[in-house]
């Protein structure tokens, strides 16, 4: 058989597959209404997202993958197909930090797929008043990144609020330079979020040392201007170039070349044990010698890992502190559970902001 009926044989047998996966999805798509049913005759108030259910699918699908895809292409794909079910059940709308073309709106996509709806919000408390106000089913909000640290504003705003963190995205950032072309040295102002501009910092220390840089709302509004004033350049990703009608001048400028940026799923609802799991804790001790010390001692003594620790003034008084932990484990299981009663005997607040689903990265 020559080349030519070899090709005909495989796109035959292409045609053949895709067929196939139509028929299943299709399938799939119809499991998932007739599950929309039961919840709504069981309760009409019920939650249709489920984050442990989906992170568990996504796990096992990684596992069981056996290539030529890599696993996260394979998760992308499947990540789409739960968007498009889970949407025959109840469309979601996620409430953002905008405008549109951010890396939070990203990171929205990255979990919730694209077929959710999303909403910008100009800051992150409005992320939060939108969620607990009900308008919006989710918020995504940016609470750290690799080199520059944590996001205060959304640490301080779980304080107050009484949302539940009950998922995580972890994105890969890549900042470009963006403009309308010609000579970017001749820029006048550079544009962005502070952080990017943190990030990116080395590079434009050498590249544009005597450009004013002018920090903005988001990296999205930073594009916005820079497509509105040409002597005006902008770092943002390279969705927003084409969001704007940019070009990109320089890619990749962020100084770590693993700059990553964790987001958090802020909604109502506890997510249940998925089997690889973090929880969120919001702790205060009083103010002694040895206090913070006696406070994280009953994770110590329940075998319970501690990710990461944070502080923040407590807005009550002067030298008040309060602390931001993440543990290994989810608040249902046994060691944390029993740590958990301990550390409220200890502590003088402790607020479990949530148990989640670790990122399927």
């Amino acid at each position: 058989m020559d080349d030519e009926g070899k090709l005909r044989q495989i796109r035959d047998r292409i045609d053949a597959l895709d067929d196939g996966i139509l028929d299943l999805i299709s399938e799939r798509a119809a499991l998932a209404q007739e599950v929309a049913r039961i919840k709504l005759a069981e309760n009409p108030d019920t939650h249709f997202y489920r984050p442990e259910r989906e992170a568990a699918i996504l796990r096992r699908i990684k596992e069981r993958n056996s290539g030529p895809l890599d696993d996260e292409e394979v998760a992308r794909l499947f990540r789409e197909i739960m968007s498009a079910c889970l949407a025959l059940e109840k469309p979601l709308d996620i409430a953002f930090l905008g405008p549109e073309g951010t890396f939070t709106q990203a990171a929205a996509l990255k979990h919730f797929g694209h077929s959710v709806l999303t909403t910008p919000l100009a800051a992150i408390p409005d992320v939060f008043r939108e969620v607990e106000a009900g308008s919006c089913d989710y918020g995504v909000v940016p609470v750290e990144n690799s080199s520059e640290g944590v996001v205060s504003h959304t640490l301080d705003m779980f304080l107050n609020s009484p949302l539940k963190i009950c998922g995580e995205v972890v994105l890969r950032i890549h900042h470009n330079l963006l403009g309308k072309g010609g000579d970017w040295h001749k820029a006048r102002v550079i544009h962005g979020h502070q952080q990017s501009l943190g990030q990116c910092r080395r590079w434009l220390d050498e590249n544009l040392p005597h450009v004013e840089r002018e920090p903005v709302s988001s990296n999205a509004e930073a594009a916005r201007i820079a497509r509105d004033n040409p002597d005006v350049v902008a770092i943002a990703s390279s969705e927003a170039a084409l969001r704007y009608g940019l070009d990109v001048l320089a890619a990749n400028i962020e100084d770590e070349p693993g700059n990553t940026t964790r987001f958090l799923i802020i909604g109502s609802q506890d997510a249940a044990p998925s089997g690889n799991d973090k929880t969120s804790l919001l702790l205060s001790t009083r103010n002694v010698a040895g206090g913070l010390h006696r406070l994280l001692e009953p994770l110590a003594n329940h075998g319970i890992s501690m990710t990461r620790i944070e502080s923040r003034p407590s807005r009550r008084g002067i030298w008040d502190y309060v602390f931001f932990v993440d543990v290994l484990g989810h608040q249902q299981d046994p060691g944390m559970s029993e740590a958990l009663d301990a550390l409220r005997g200890e502590a003088l607040v402790c607020k479990v902001l949530g148990s989640y689903p670790r990122a399927v990265l």
